[in-house]
């Protein structure tokens, strides 16, 4: 079998094609001659140069392949229309060009996320009956992909799967939450507990490739998560035990998160790159809860989280120091 993977540099992309190698897919990654290639030196891999905007680049990277991996996205902007043109055009060209190039494909696998379902209203996580409602422009901008997915899921098998918050080796966001942690600080936004679905990126993974090849998720949609909802006091004492360093937990009030997020993004306009916080991420960080269910991945295709907080956070941990990042 023949895997296309977009966004095989980043993070969640390299690790699915690890995966996929390690099953013995011959795997395809559509990229720009720029893109930092470190974590695919060396592997058995069938380069295609270009983007989602290069429609030559396209027809080369979707023809002939079986399945189509779509990670590759925009999740730190400085400008709305960067995350529409990111996220929403380019899931359009790659769809069209499967639609030219490509009809016998077997699935197309559409890598979205949980800020395109919104979060959870209250406790109960939620599932993917439920309306979405994002919040931020990146949110939007993934939910409008997954309704191009759905113009297009006459022609083409389409599997949308949806990530909470993701960490693990390479991970370079909750990376800084660690690394506070290290610094014997552990902050904690507003002034009661926040609760977050969180899964390793092996786990995430493997979850992305189950769905491929499940018959019974062609036309669907799934979050793929960990079957627990886990508290961010919860995740600190964890990874303190891990890291072996105690810290002081200090609370942040939700208004100071965007006076941060203020002055983040006026330092941000004297540099080309986006900001690590943002008025965006700032309405995420201050929901109370961002819970999925994925019992619906179980039941279709037997999905079910694999590494537990505590063993994760210690692969994790172990990385980052292997790294000198820690």
């Amino acid at each position: 079998m023949i895997a296309l993977v977009t966004g095989a540099t980043g993070f969640i992309g390299s690790h699915l094609v690890d995966l996929l190698l390690g099953r013995k897919y011959a795997v395809r990654v559509l990229l720009r001659k720029t893109s930092d290639t470190v974590w695919l030196k060396g592997l058995p891999l069938e380069f295609v140069y270009g983007d989602l905007f290069d429609e030559d680049a396209l027809a080369r990277a979707v023809t002939g392949v079986d399945y189509v991996f779509h990670s590759a996205g925009v999740t730190k902007a400085k400008t709305p229309a960067e995350y529409y043109r990111g996220n929403t055009h380019g899931t359009v060209n790659i769809l069209d060009a499967v639609s030219r190039h490509n009809p016998g494909l077997k699935r197309f696998v559409q890598i979205s996320s949980q800020t395109a379902a919104g979060p959870s209203p209250g406790i109960t996580p939620v599932t993917e009956e439920v309306t979405p409602h994002p919040i931020t422009n990146y949110g939007k901008s993934k939910l409008k992909a997954e309704q191009a997915c759905a113009k297009q899921s006459d022609k083409i098998p389409i599997t949308i799967v949806r990530p909470p918050a993701v960490y693990g080796p390479r991970d370079r966001d909750v990376y800084e939450f660690f690394n506070t942690l290290s610094k014997g600080l552990q902050p904690m936004v507003g002034m009661k507990e926040k609760f977050v679905s969180l899964i390793h990126v092996s786990d995430l993974v493997r979850g992305f490739v189950m769905a491929a090849e499940s018959e019974k998720a062609a036309g669907q949609t799934y979050f793929i998560s960990s079957k627990q909802v886990y508290g961010w006091k919860e995740i600190g004492e964890v990874a303190r035990a891990v890291i072996g360093r105690s810290a002081v937990r200090i609370r942040i009030p939700e208004a100071g998160v965007f006076i941060i997020a203020a002055f983040s993004e006026f330092f941000g306009l004297f540099s080309k790159k986006p900001v690590l916080i943002n008025f965006e991420k700032a309405r995420d960080m201050v929901q109370d809860y961002w819970t999925c269910d994925s019992s619906k991945a179980q039941r279709d295709f037997g999905f079910t989280q694999q590494i537990p907080l505590e063993e994760g956070i210690r692969n994790t941990v172990e990385w980052y120091r292997s790294k000198g990042w820690l």
